[in-house]
């Protein structure tokens, strides 16, 4: 990713669903202007969603999302049809694409449903709008709106021909525009002019030439808010810390360095982690906090899931698979069965793990982070995250949260 670019996580994520032959291909590109996606007359040809990064105006940056038919047939076709469903997880706005021709089915009703369940916002575009005649489409708007559809979210549109494609684009603005809410990865907490210091190990799982997305966004949100970051290896923290003629506002560590960190910050310098500040931008700090302490209740033989949100190649020593399971293992003392997943790999069946151990998901968009987390809540499977759980194994989460009250308070 360059570093001009938006982070895909912070992108607005606007996901086309529908039947096959519907014409979402066909749509998406004349949405977009150029051929993401391959256009056949031969059903099924979208077997796999399609993802896009770029700027859509008058909206701004999105991530384009095509998927396979709702209606795919046969064992490959369930589960594509069980792909298009994972993509509701991370889409803030959808586009129903139905046929004009052939009116409104079971398929897009139940999907209707599905999107009214996750509070998704949507349109229903009626492709084909030039083949249709006026009796159709009454029949069709009469349709939809028995399904729940709201009548300003019903559009005619013709991939085609073209037409309806500059106010699809103005209602999706209009749909997908979120109010600016005030979130900050740490700008709230520091004041202009204030020195943050950043703790970054540099080992072998480093990417190289290069800082990890959490490290860059942290960097930027505090030169947004006119206070100056200093970068320091966990190595020479200590003597950084010496050199300073004024005591930083607070020091933010990688949580793989937690506690030589936390030894060489004086016990007045607020103290947090990359991963803390994550949770709490992403909503799900004191649901994280709760998930840790079940670590106190695992027994010999409970199964526990380390998930990362990205795919990335497993090095020696990597943190997921590797150094987390060690210190749990050293922490509880009991013989636990470790299970991994990545990226978009994520199970809807959890019951029978003890606890979930995520990472910060600074790859995940908010809407997937809090998808899991509630499959977690519902299925009653504590979740907690890198961060939290390394601060609370080496007894510094309490120090980790103290600016944060109401969450320090919990434990």
């Amino acid at each position: 990713m360059g570093m001009n670019q938006t982070p895909a996580a912070q992108r607005v994520h606007i996901g086309f669903f529908g039947k096959r032959n519907a014409g979402k291909s066909s749509l998406i590109n004349a949405v977009t202007g150029q051929d993401l996606s391959v256009v056949s007359e031969q059903k099924g040809t979208t077997t796999d969603p399609v993802y896009k990064s770029m700027e859509l105006l008058p909206l701004g940056p999105v991530v384009m999302i095509d998927t396979p038919g709702i209606d795919d047939a046969g064992e490959l076709g369930e589960l594509r049809v069980k792909k298009s469903r994972q993509v509701l997880n991370k889409t803030d706005a959808a586009v129903l694409v139905i046929d004009g021709t052939e009116g409104i089915s079971c398929e897009e009703q139940e999907l209707i449903r599905q999107l009214e369940k996750k509070n998704i916002p949507f349109l229903a575009v009626c492709n084909k709008e030039d083949q249709t005649r006026a009796r159709e489409r009454e029949a069709l708007r009469s349709g939809l709106l028995s399904a729940g559809v709201e009548e300003g979210h019903i559009l005619w549109a013709s991939a085609r021909e073209g037409t309806g494609i500059y106010q699809l684009k103005e209602a999706l603005a209009r749909l997908a525009a979120q109010e600016e809410n005030g979130r900050r990865l740490v700008g709230d907490l520091i004041s202009p002019k204030d020195l943050v210091v950043l703790v970054v190990p540099i080992d072998k799982a480093a990417p190289k030439g290069r800082l990890i997305l959490p490290q860059q966004q942290t960097i930027r949100d505090i030169l947004d808010t006119g206070a100056a970051a200093v970068v320091v290896k966990d190595t020479e923290l200590e003597e950084i810390l010496g050199s300073l003629r004024r005591p930083p506002r607070m020091v933010i560590t990688d949580s793989q360095v937690f506690r030589q960190v936390a030894e060489a910050v004086p016990g007045e310098i607020p103290l947090t982690s990359f991963s803390i500040l994550f949770a709490r931008y992403k909503g799900n700090l004191s649901s994280v906090v709760q998930g840790v302490t079940a670590l106190e209740q695992l027994k010999d033989g409970d199964r526990i899931l380390v998930s990362e949100g990205c795919t990335h190649h497993r090095q020696c020593g990597d943190i997921g698979s590797e150094k987390l399971p060690r210190w749990i293992r050293e922490y509880t003392g009991k013989e636990l069965d470790f299970h991994f997943t990545s990226g978009t790999e994520f199970p809807e069946e959890l019951k029978h793990y003890r606890l979930i151990v995520h990472c910060g998901g600074c790859m995940l968009n908010e809407r997937e982070m809090k998808y899991r987390l509630g499959l977690a809540w519902d299925q009653q499977v504590p979740m907690t995250n890198y961060g939290i759980l390394i601060a609370y194994i080496r007894g510094i989460l309490k120090r980790s949260v103290e600016m944060f009250p109401d969450i320090a308070q919990m434990l």
